[in-house]
């Protein structure tokens, strides 16, 4: 998608799911949130997210039970989409390199399943 098709300069919404191994889900959480939440507001302060929401199911085994988490991002536009500045600011909110990297392969190792799903809202007619 360029950034013709997304509407030029207009926010972007990406919905990432997760499926975790089944036992690890607080593990997981909890790594997120110490190692990649940081991140992710960073960049909402940064300017080049919009809004950053996360979700999991409210009962246990609702619908097909494809995911366990969800992570939903508007990103500013579609260029702030195609950036990548993860690694700088980990490295300035990291310090302890190792740890970082320990624990970010870890929280990986949890996730049975992951895909990002790019949304195109859809007006309703009135």
């Amino acid at each position: 998608m360029s950034a013709s098709d997304a509407g030029a300069g207009a926010p972007v919404t990406v919905a990432y799911y997760y499926r975790i191994r089944w036992g690890a889900q607080d593990e997981f959480l909890e790594l997120f949130e110490r190692n990649h939440w940081p991140l992710l507001r960073e960049q909402l302060a940064a300017g080049r997210f919009l809004d950053v929401r996360a979700y999991v199911p409210r009962f246990h085994g609702d619908g097909r039970a494809d995911w366990t988490f969800l992570v939903t991002i508007t990103y500013r536009d579609w260029a702030a989409v195609e950036e990548h500045s993860d690694a700088a600011i980990a490295e300035r909110l990291f310090p302890d390199r190792e740890r970082y990297a320990t624990e970010e392969r870890r929280r990986f190792e949890l996730i049975e399943a992951h895909w990002d799903v790019p949304l195109e809202e859809r007006p309703l007619p009135r």
